[in-house]
Order: C-alpha cells, then sequence, then structure tokens
C-alpha cells in the first residue's frame, strides 16, 4: 500500500451529498480551506440528491397563493407535529429542529433559494393527504413544490459554488476515500483516516469497487458528517426495523444508489457521538423494479396520483385513508399485517395518462431539462409520458390487458400472484365502479377524488375525472405490482442547532458536526416517526448550512 498522504485543513467533510457541498459552500464564502473526502468516483457528486425530484416543503409561498391555498405557520406546525408524532426524550433536540425548520420553509427558505438561481415549477402537488382529523398525520394544504430542473437543479448553485472555490485553491476533493475511523486526540475529533479505493471510472449511481490501493489522514480543525443513511443496505435496513412496522419484508427494491450503506453514522457512534431514533425510517410501498437498472436492486417509485384502486396481495382493498398519496408509512405498516411483500394498483389507461409520475431527476427529462414545450406534450398531451410508457412496454411490474378477467389472469402469472384471488380483486373493481354512478357514495376514495378535483393543481394536472375503471372509452386496463422501496434514515447522529454532534452525556463533541442524512435531517430525527414530504432536499439544505456556518465560526 503507499503511504499516507495528510493534507490538512479548516473544515473536512465526509460525503458529497447536497448537504456536504451546502456545508463547503458555507464554509469557502467564509474564507475557510476546506477538504472533501469520498468514498466514490467523482461522477457521483451531489450523491442522492441529484437522484431525486427535488421536492421541497414552502409554507405560505407565492405559489400557493396563486393557486388559492391558505397556508400558514401555524398549520404548518400542526401537521407537522401531528405527523411526526414525537414521544420520546430522545425527541427534545429534534423538536427544536422542526420549529427551527418550519420558521424556514415558512421565512427565508424561497428567498435564499431564489437567490442562488434555484426556481419552482408553479404547480404545488399535495403529497401525505392524511385522511385523517385535523390533528392526525398529513398535509392540510398542497405544499409540494418541485423545483425547476429537480434534484440536479437543487444541487447546481452549490456545486458551481464548490468547484469555483476548487479552482481557487480553496477546496481539495478526494475521492475514493473511505472513512474507516474518526480521529480523537484530547477528547476532540480532529479528522480522519482510512482507505484509499482503487481507481474507477463507474457512471454516476454504478456500483463502484471496493479493492484497498492504500490509506489516507486528513486532519483539520472542525469535521462534518454528511455521508447519508442506510438505504442502499438492505442489511442494516432490516436490523433497524421496528415492530410497529411489522416484519421486514423478505424482499424489497432500492430506492438509493448501493453507496448509501450507513457506514459513516456507526464510524461516527464510535468517536462517541450519540446515535438516536434509528429505529425510524421512511420506504415507500409504491416501488417497481426498474426496467433499465443503474444501481443493483435498482426502483423506482410512483408518485401516485389519488385514482387507482390499491389492492392488497390477495386482491383486498386497503382501509379508508390508505389511498394512493395519502399515508406512505401507514400503509406499509398495513401491508406488513398480510404477510406478503407486494401489493396491486389497478387503474385505466385514462388514469396513468394523468396521474403516474416516477420519482427520480432520470424520469422526468422535461423538468430536469427544462424543457416547457417537452413539459407540455408529456403531461398535458395525449398518451402516458415517455418514462411511464418505457414501464409499460419493459417494465416487469406491469399488466395491460382489455378486460378484467385477462388482467386478473396476468396479475396472477407474474411471481407471488398466485396469492390473488381473483374473484375478491373482482368484487372490488366491480363496486368502486358502481359508486361512480350518481354524485352520491359511501366510498371514501371516490369522494375524496371529487373533492380533489376542486384544487386547480390537481384537476390541471394530477387527478384524472372520476370515471369507471371498466368502461372501455378509459381502458385498456393496467396493474401494476408494487414492491416495498427503501429510501429514508429518519434517525441519526444526536445534533444541537448548530449541528454540532452530541456525545453521550448530552454535550457537544468538540470538532464534530452532522449534517443531512446521517443526522436524521437535524438533531438526530427532525420528521419524528414518519414525514411530510419535501423535507428530505429541505432539510439537507437547511442542516448543511447550519453545518458550514457554525464549523466556520468555530475556525
Amino acid at each position: 500500500m503507499t503511504a499516507p498522504v495528510t493534507p490538512s485543513a479548516d473544515v473536512l467533510v465526509i460525503g458529497w451529498g447536497l448537504a456536504g457541498l451546502v456545508a463547503t459552500a458555507e464554509a469557502v464564502r467564509r474564507g475557510k480551506r476546506v477538504v472533501i473526502v469520498d468514498q466514490e468516483p467523482r461522477t457521483n457528486l451531489g450523491g442522492q440528491a441529484w437522484w431525486s425530484f427535488g421536492g421541497l416543503f414552502l409554507v405560505d409561498s407565492p405559489e400557493q397563493r396563486r393557486l388559492g391555498i391558505r397556508d400558514s405557520l401555524d398549520l404548518a406546525r400542526q401537521d407537522w407535529f401531528a405527523t411526526a408524532g414525537f414521544d420520546r426524550d430522545d425527541d427534545a433536540w429534534p423538536r427544536r429542529w422542526a420549529e427551527a425548520y418550519l420558521d424556514f420553509a415558512a421565512g427565508e427558505k424561497r428567498a435564499w433559494l431564489h437567490d442562488l438561481g434555484v426556481r419552482i415549477f408553479p404547480v404545488v402537488g399535495w403529497a401525505e393527504r392524511g385522511g385523517y382529523t385535523a390533528l392526525g398525520p398529513g398535509n392540510s394544504v398542497p405544499r409540494f413544490h418541485i423545483t425547476w430542473g429537480t434534484g440536479p437543479g437543487v444541487v447546481a448553485p452549490f456545486e458551481r459554488a464548490v468547484l469555483a472555490a476548487e479552482a481557487d485553491g480553496l477546496v481539495t476533493i478526494l475521492s475514493r476515500r473511505r472513512v474507516a475511523e474518526l480521529i480523537t486526540e484530547s477528547g476532540a475529533v480532529v479528522g480522519a483516516r482510512g482507505d484509499i479505493l482503487t481507481d474507477s471510472d463507474a457512471a454516476r449511481g454504478v456500483a463502484s469497487t471496493r479493492e484497498v490501493a492504500g490509506a489516507f489522514e486528513v486532519r483539520a480543525t472542525a469535521t462534518i458528517v454528511s455521508s447519508g443513511g442506510i438505504g442502499g443496505n438492505h442489511d442494516a435496513v432490516r436490523r433497524m426495523w421496528p415492530d410497529r412496522l411489522g416484519t421486514p419484508p423478505s424482499t424489497m427494491v432500492t430506492g438509493v444508489p448501493a453507496y448509501v450503506d450507513g457506514r459513516m453514522i456507526d464510524t461516527a457512534g464510535a468517536a462517541g457521538a450519540r446515535l438516536i431514533n434509528r429505529d425510524r425510517m421512511w420506504h415507500y410501498v409504491e416501488g417497481i423494479q426498474n426496467w433499465n437498472p443503474i444501481w443493483p436492486g435498482h426502483g423506482i417509485r410512483i408518485l401516485p396520483g389519488p385514482s387507482s384502486i390499491w389492492l392488497d396481495a390477495t386482491g383486498h382493498r386497503l382501509p379508508t385513508p390508505l389511498f394512493p398519496g395519502f399515508d406512505t408509512l401507514g400503509t406499509l405498516a398495513h401491508l406488513r399485517t398480510t404477510g406478503h411483500d407486494h401489493s396491486w394498483f389497478v387503474l385505466s389507461q385514462k388514469i396513468i395518462e394523468k396521474e403516474f409520475t416516477l420519482s427520480g431527476s432520470e424520469q422526468n427529462p422535461d423538468l430536469t431539462g427544462k424543457d416547457i414545450g417537452l413539459l407540455v406534450r408529456s403531461r398535458l398531451g395525449k398518451g402516458a409520458a415517455a418514462p411511464v410508457q418505457a414501464f409499460l412496454d419493459h417494465g416487469a411490474d406491469f399488466v395491460v390487458r382489455d378486460t378484467l378477467d385477462d388482467l386478473l389472469a396476468g396479475m396472477r402469472a407474474l411471481p407471488g400472484g398466485d396469492a390473488l384471488d381473483a374473484e375478491a380483486a373482482r368484487a372490488e373493481v366491480i363496486a368502486r365502479d358502481r359508486e361512480l354512478a350518481n354524485p352520491f357514495t359511501k366510498d371514501a376514495q371516490v369522494a375524496m377524488l371529487r373533492s380533489a378535483r376542486s384544487f386547480r393543481g390537481d384537476r390541471l394536472i394530477r387527478t384524472a375525472t372520476p370515471h369507471p375503471i371498466l368502461d372501455p372509452r378509459s381502458g385498456p386496463l393496467i396493474a401494476v405490482k408494487l414492491h416495498v422501496l427503501t429510501r429514508k434514515s429518519l434517525g441519526g447522529i444526536e445534533t444541537d442547532l448548530d449541528s454540532r454532534a452530541l456525545g453521550a452525556d448530552g454535550t457537544p463533541i468538540p470538532g464534530l458536526y452532522a449534517a443531512g442524512e446521517a443526522a436524521g435531517f437535524g438533531g438526530g430525527g427532525v420528521h419524528g416517526y414518519r414525514a411530510l414530504e419535501g423535507t428530505f432536499v429541505g432539510g439537507c439544505l437547511f442542516s448543511g448550512r447550519a453545518a458550514g456556518r457554525a464549523a466556520s465560526r468555530a475556525v
């Protein structure tokens, strides 16, 4: 092995995802010298956020007001705390982070991003609709703001700032550095050491080799851990899986690259950082196998509109209010009681054309490429958007048929499909369709569909006109086999509001900071048990900013 290289800096940033880039940009703006290390090839600069849809949680924004949405900080706080369900002694700092983040989302967040060149798509989405009472989980109003440019559009201004600082000599970026240990001297963290991995020409997101070529060490006055969560490590997900969500699935698809392995969270813990709320996690139940995978087990999440009939693996409809887009973890907990790892959407061509969006920057070339013409054609034109059509044509989880009998037979032919009670599924679809015959209904989903279309955003691009799914004019019929898709860790390194990592006694560990998913997006779990969506990218922005500013003050 080669001899260790020992550069030094004011600030060491471990992980070049969004939180790490934001922290670095804040530090160099204050004239600090920064070294960034990451275990991946440089093609992955920007981390998970680059792949994201770029959703942002904003409160009382101009986009909301233009659509007639009346939001407020008080309403957002009510929704956040009802959704988070904070109930532990360990939630002291997460509660404070929640209050601070809500102030940020209702205050300077949009203007700060706008000044950096980030722009917002004018139609606001309504994620995690809840469907319970006012003090139940969910968003009372639409708050999901889509970045014009999706994830890469959020990453871009911070990447530009970091690359400019690199050109000026303030930033050193070291790829293929896998941290094995945080260096502690006299109770303070003074840097990190670990392995130099062999060079890799792997494309963005593609799994890279872990062969070791040497060792490295970096010394710094302040060290920021911004290395992400555990979503790419199914063994870790299963180890942390909480009893309240039932048994962990035997099979899952993976919503993040393989490098999202959680190693640095445990490494920080070994250096004395207190790790909290690790049983809190956020996985989706609308995952589909990617027909054109980039990383191992690559899954894509359907961002569903509210019209599809949701059946469990046996063909029985999910209970109220577990409709598409209403309660992610409530649906996950229910489905884990069925004894099966999959469920089904049943819908029509008319629904898929209006309501199916796929998560991920690469699945939304119109928004990612800021192409208005393509956006109009794909979102408002006839037929499914091209990325959705590709799954209809090639996806292993899609069944397209002209009759219900043939659709049910196709569902049963897929792996695990023998669990489907075709007669039960038939009865559910026919009964739901009968409810469309008049303006009255006892079906809560049908009533909700009619209500949803009173919101201009839903009526324009998100919710199909309610119709019988079996109406031939709306066909063909479509079934989609859905899998649990791993995504986010909601717990992690406990931090104060300056993103300083806290030790077992609750006091800051000198020299150590944490941001992004490694810190539960702030405090060790700003979301509590569940999220309102649009809050993960925002949590990286907010905690990364806090870490970069505080670390700069300390040096």
